[in-house]
């Protein structure tokens, strides 16, 4: 059987110019990254274009490590549209060097229905990481620069800088590091350490601007510390915002390339759900919907995560309404929340797929508080017996979700022209707005319970004397009417991995609430959660390789 790297370098790859003429998008429009790659101006969004196209959310029940392939069939999805008719586009995430080089691989799908070129997009690709890294970095510097800098210094009390330093790789020793250390024109000692990329709130910022304009905004609001004397300071104080900005002049603009089958596919900005709001860049969805009538996007992880965040965070801000979900499962997955070993996940085993779907209904259960309609994919495997896709059928009719087998991974569009009628004929006739769960004037700690009991169905909220405090900073601040984008494990509905299934009247404990001022929203902590992800025992990077003629082996 072919490696998904093995299907997409057998792949002819279009010239990109052909992919924007699907679009309408005129070659001058275009900044080409070589031939197969492009940059997209922020002049080709038509927001009265864009108020008429459908927006198409693909989320999954709780992440396991079976896999659920929602990416995959986001891709396969977006094939299958065409193939039917449809004028569509795929609107996803950048990939993060740290999982590709970790444990969990790649982000361009699999099979025949991924996003080309996968080399580069699961590797450097348009530099868009680069620059982020870049710009958090630079704030870094100037703020150790200012409490080094006797003539203009702010008074800066270094204890309270809670901005640290990022990369994009999952490296452990950098978690927790001490800096200034050399004498005195080495800098002032402090503690601090490193978060990966994708975890930086310039990731968030750049995935919720609406323009360069808004993009600068945004950066200089950013929340820095206080001064010996209690005032606070941003990163507009140190006269940081311009610089910043100025970095990233070329990553606030989406990128175009192209699926197995020759679909257009623009991917942007790419923050982690369990830590970030999950979803790619506001101006890549408005660049979608001004370009094409039919949007697939996605949201990390489970619907609890990337999905609510979507909602709540990405399209309350922006004005966005998506017609329709697509809840993505597997009879593995399910087996697995059903309480079967990950070794034994291709017996056939109807039982435990009937435990298993509390999870999913669960799911389903929540994106109905959104107001919206849900349709169930079913990941298709080889090993998937009559009996046990019967019960997911049977299940999901008793909650009203259609369910459509998807078999993108072997066909791509063709195994997913089904789930394209369905969405596309529930999508259609959909014009109602999704309803949030809540209103962001709420008071912060009830806009917590919300999502923690409606959402996680958590029984109770219990908050640490750091959490406590941080409420009172944040009254300080007068920032208690920006929403929550809480910090919680993927594995769980809980904020105990090892609680899988459905568990239920659980206490959620908030460590402690990050501010996010630039990105415009709170970070509630939950768990053990890390901002810089360790590498495995065997990390996927030890099997990557390159030979003498450029061609990559191992990535996937």
């Amino acid at each position: 059987m072919k490696t998904d790297i093995d299907i997409a370098q057998a792949a002819t790859l279009r010239d990109i110019r052909d992919i924007a003429a699907q679009l309408g998008i005129p070659e001058d429009q275009l900044e080409l990254y070589g031939r197969h790659k492009a940059k997209l101006p922020l002049s080709l969004i038509d927001p009265e274009r864009a108020r008429n196209s459908k927006l198409i959310l693909v989320s999954a029940i709780s992440p396991t490590p079976a896999g659920e392939g929602k990416t995959t069939t986001s891709i396969g999805l977006a094939q299958g549209l065409c193939r039917i008719g449809k004028k569509a586009t795929a609107v996803l995430r950048e990939p993060s060097l740290g999982p590709v080089f970790g444990i969990k691989g790649g982000a361009t799908g699999g099979g025949y229905s991924q996003v080309l070129p996968m080399e580069d997009i699961n590797l450097h690709f348009t530099g868009d990481f680069a620059a982020i890294e870049k710009a958090h970095n630079l704030l870094a510097a100037l703020i150790d620069n200012n409490l080094q800098n006797k003539k203009f210094n702010l008074g800066i009390d270094p204890r309270t800088v809670l901005w640290k330093r990022v990369m994009d790789m999952n490296d452990r020793a950098l978690r927790k590091i001490v800096i200034g250390l050399g004498g005195t024109a080495s800098g002032v000692p402090r503690e601090t350490g490193f978060d990966i990329t994708a975890a930086s709130e310039i990731m968030a910022i750049l995935c919720l601007s609406e323009s360069l304009s808004d993009l600068k905004r945004r950066l200089g609001n950013i929340f820095v510390g206080f001064t010996f004397d209690k005032k606070p300071i941003y990163a507009r104080d140190l006269k940081a915002h311009g610089a910043m900005a100025a970095l990233m002049k070329d990553a606030i603009k989406p990128n175009l390339v192209q699926t197995l089958e020759g679909t257009p596919a623009i991917l942007h900005g790419g923050p982690f759900a369990n830590i970030a709001q999950g979803t790619n860049s506001v101006l890549a969805t408005r660049m979608g919907m001004s370009l094409s009538d039919y949007v697939i996007t996605e949201a990390g992880f489970g619907f609890d995560l990337g999905a609510e965040k979507f909602f709540d965070i990405k399209c309350q801000s922006a004005g966005l309404s998506p017609r329709a979900v697509v809840l993505v499962a597997t009879v593995r997955a399910l087996k697995y929340h059903g309480g079967v070993p990950l070794a034994n996940l291709k017996d056939d085993d109807p039982e435990a797929v009937e435990r298993g779907m509390e999870n999913l209904e669960k799911h389903l259960e929540n994106i109905g508080l959104f107001g919206l309609p849900a349709i169930v994919a079913m990941n298709r495997f080889v090993t998937d017996s009559a009996e046990e896709l019967a019960v997911i059928k049977r299940r999901c009719e008793q909650k009203g979700a259609p369910v459509v087998l998807s078999d993108v991974w072997e066909k791509g569009g063709a195994g997913a022209e089904e789930l394209a009628h369905t969405v596309a004929a529930i999508a259609d006739g959909q014009s109602a707005p999704f309803k949030p769960l809540y209103d962001w004037s709420w008071p912060v700690e009830e806009k917590i319970k919300t999502v923690a009991t409606r959402i996680y169905g958590a029984g109770e909220i219990d908050y640490t004397p750091k959490a406590k405090s941080d409420l009172q900073k944040i009254a300080t601040l007068g920032l208690q009417g920006l929403p929550v984008c809480i910090a919680k494990t993927q594995k769980s509905l809980s904020d105990n991995p090892k609680l899988l299934g459905r568990p239920k009247d659980f206490v959620v404990t908030v460590r402690e609430i990050e501010i996010a001022a630039g990105a415009g929203f709170l970070i509630p902590i939950t768990g053990e959660i890390m901002r810089m992800p360790g590498l495995p025992a065997q990390p996927a990077a030890e099997n990557i390789d390159i030979d003498d003629e450029g061609n990559i082996t191992g990535l996937f």
